[in-house]
Order: C-alpha cells, then structure tokens, then sequence
C-alpha cells in the first residue's frame, strides 16, 4: 500500500494537505444533525455539552477507581504511570477489562455519531482512561494522534476519530483539552526515526512523532487554541489528525476521562509505515469485529 502520510523519514518537517474526506455520512446517518456535521468538517471536533447523565458519571468513576485499585494491574503493561511519578496516568484496553467502559463504547451516542461521521461500521482502535490527577497531572504535549497510529500501527487514512468523555469537570485551570481548530486540515510530517520499543517511552512521554515548533506556530496562526473546558458528562468528538494537547494540572481538582477511538472497519491497520514492528494490540487493536 503505498504511503500517502509519509513521517519520520526525511531530515527536515513539512506540512502537506489533507488526502481523505472527513465527513462520510449525513444527518439522515445517524444523531449528529447538519450542522453539527458542518461544525465537525470545518473545525475538526465538537463539543457535546451534558450527553451523560448524572448516573452514568458515578457508575464510570467508580469504575476508574476499580480500574486503577486492581493490584493486577497496577504492574502491567496496560497501566502507565506519571513521568517521574507512581500515580497512574492512563489504563488501556478498558473496554476488554471493563463490562460498563464496553456497554458506554457501544452506546449509540457515540457508536452511532462515529458510525454517521465515518461512514461505515466502526471497531475500537484502543481504549484508555486518562487519570490527571491533581497537583501533579503532566501535560500531553502537542501531537496528532493519527501521525503515531499510520506510522507506529498502519491505520492508511484519517477515517477515525476519538472520543473524550469527561468524568469530572473540565475548566480552564486543571488542564483541559485543547485542540487547534481545522488542524485537521494538515498533516504535519515529523523528523526521527521511530526507535524499537518505542511505545515503552511514548506512554509517558513523548519524543518521537511530535510536531516542530515553527510548524505548530503556523497551525495555531492559521486557526487559533480552543480549550475545551467543560462539565462532568460533556463529550468531545476529534479527527484523527487533530492537533491537541494539555496542560499541567497543578490544581486541587482531577481530571478524568474516558478516551474512545473509533476506526472505520474499511480503515484497517496493515503493516506499519514507520515501525520495525507494530505496537501490541493493547495499544494498536487488531480486533476488527465491528462494535454492537
């Protein structure tokens, strides 16, 4: 398959134009309505401002708890720790490890908007809760998830999305979200070759697959930084080659979510375009059994 995303093989960055659509359904398709359709298109994301009710928030936050207290996991590969620190800054694979993370995937909230904007049955790419804890929370540098997942996994094109469901509430203080608006626009080739075992590092800190500084300056003067705050039960729907990222938490107050990417089932990984290997399929699923 030839590589239309080529990163992390020449010596300086570039940036080069968007190859895929991004919206493949309309509003007959599925929840999202036409406008909301258009907003996604142009800007790359949407905020979904109370799509969990009061209920399910408490029934997930136990179950990050659960997640996080399990003395299995707490020494596997899944659990990644803070940089620096013991507390736990993210779980993979929870939809495998949890009946009420699987039953919220396949909820038709978020099955069925990235069924309607990808155009096709979906499957999960990988799954993950993000603990930011407070005082001590680490930033997420700025990065394009599809950049890693088409050089590092082998997904051909930008026919994925993530969701972000916040647990507890996101404010300008305790480091919420924030996307570069149309960034998914442009793809934004790294320099470095991807080192062996790499997914080791990256989990805590990420090195390789990054974006330079000159071509994030021309991304944010072109489109500006949203900062996606927002209450406890709010939902952001992102483009797979979004540019994001989030800031330190040196606040009182946690941040947790819940991390979702849905893939089209015609956007199957194949061999990595950059890797010696492909990273494991906690990370990367192979799994391509489309969601209920």
């Amino acid at each position: 398959m030839s590589d239309r995303y080529p990163s992390r093989v020449a010596p300086e960055p570039q940036i080069v134009g968007r190859a895929d659509p991004v919206v493949y359904g309309g509003p007959e398709d599925g929840p999202l309505s036409a406008a909301q359709l258009q907003q996604f298109d142009a800007d790359g994301f949407l905020l979904l401002d109370g799509l969990l009710y009061a209920d399910e928030i408490e029934l997930l936050l136990a179950e990050l708890d659960r997640l996080a207290s399990v003395p299995e996991l707490r020494g596997d590969e899944r659990t990644i720790l803070e940089p620096g620190g013991e507390e736990v800054r993210s779980v993979f694979e929870v939809h495998l490890l949890s009946d009420v993370i699987a039953r919220l995937a396949a909820d038709a909230r978020l099955a069925g908007a990235a069924r309607q904007l990808l155009g096709s049955d979906v499957y999960i790419h990988q799954s993950r809760v993000n603990l930011k804890p407070g005082f001590r929370g680490k930033e997420f540098y700025w990065h394009s998830d599809f950049e890693t997942w088409h050089v590092e996994d082998g997904m051909p094109a930008m026919r994925a999305l993530s969701a972000s469901i916040s647990l507890t509430d996101n404010h300008e203080q305790n480091g919420p979200l924030m996307i570069i608006p149309a960034s998914h626009q442009s793809f934004v080739a790294c320099v470095g070759a991807t080192p062996d075992g790499h997914y080791k590092s990256s989990l805590r800190r990420q090195e390789y697959g990054v974006p330079d500084d000159d071509s994030l300056a021309r991304l944010v003067a072109d489109g500006g930084i949203r900062s996606l705050a927002g209450a406890a039960g709010s939902v952001v729907l992102f483009d797979a080659n979004c540019m994001h990222g989030s800031n330190g938490n040196i606040t009182p107050y946690p941040r947790h979510n819940v991390f979702l990417v849905y893939n089209s089932t015609e956007n199957r990984l194949v061999e990595p375009f950059g890797a010696a290997t492909p990273r494991p399929t906690f990370i990367a699923s192979r799994d391509f059994t489309p969601v209920p």
